[in-house]
Formats: C-alpha cells, structure tokens, sequence
C-alpha cells in the first residue's frame, strides 16, 4: 500500500504517505464547488508529472556531472467538461542561466523527461505539452 486517505468533509481529504508519514491535503477546486485552498486531485496528477520528470532526468544525469539543482518546472492544467476532466497539461522546463548543456545534454534531458513514468501513465487523450528553456 502507498497511502491511506481520509475524508475530512468539505469537500477536503488528507492522505498519508505510508513509508515516510508525510501529509497531503486536497480541496476541491473553486470551480468545482471547493474552496481550492490545497491543491485539488488534478492539480496533484499535473504536479505529480513536472515533479516525475524532473526527478526522473536528475536521477539518469547524476552520474554525468550534470547537477540540475535550481531548475524549475511550471505545471498549468486545462480543464473540460462532460465528463469534466484534465483536458491539456502544459509543461515548461526552465534551466538555471548558468547551466551549460551541450544540444546533445539537452536531447538526452528532453527524451528522459518526455518518458518518466507518469507522462507514459498519462491517458493519451490528455494532450500534454512540454517546452524545454
């Protein structure tokens, strides 16, 4: 088992991490009748992808001498309807300024972060983009 989960009422649920007991709290989004005081359950499945691919290509170039602390990974979901559910993820993989990278580093970074194991968990109906800077 990964995780336990309890709801809390209003809209709002707290999981627990088995193995290291670390929380999360959930809200519903505003949009979809919460208080969107937490991340909501998509906005944790788009989060879940920026933080997989980052983890994923820091893991693979660890032993190549590239350290890719200070890198930032935006998430921003699009959303439809009937039956609602995350429509498009945008993703954007911003490099520190003074990391140097050969086009070579960067095809290899790009081809690990457009294969970590939650993008090819992703449901290919959700249209996922990913841009690299």
């Amino acid at each position: 088992m990964t995780a336990t989960i309890q709801y809390e009422g209003n809209l709002r649920c707290n999981a627990i991490h088995l193995q290291s007991g670390s929380p999360i709290e959930t809200d519903a989004p505003t949009d979809n009748k919460g208080k969107g005081e937490r991340f909501s359950p998509t906005d944790l499945v788009c989060t879940a992808l920026g933080t997989c691919m980052i983890t994923t290509m820091a893991i693979r170039v660890a032993d190549k001498d590239i350290e890719l602390k200070g890198t930032t990974v935006e998430v921003k979901k699009h959303m439809l309807g009937n039956p609602r559910r995350i429509g498009r993820i945008d993703v954007v993989v911003t490099y520190p300024a003074d990391l140097q990278l050969s086009a070579h580093d960067k095809d290899f970074l790009k081809d690990i972060g457009d294969n970590c194991p939650v993008m090819k968990s992703i449901h290919p109906d959700i249209e996922v983009k990913v841009e690299y800077k």
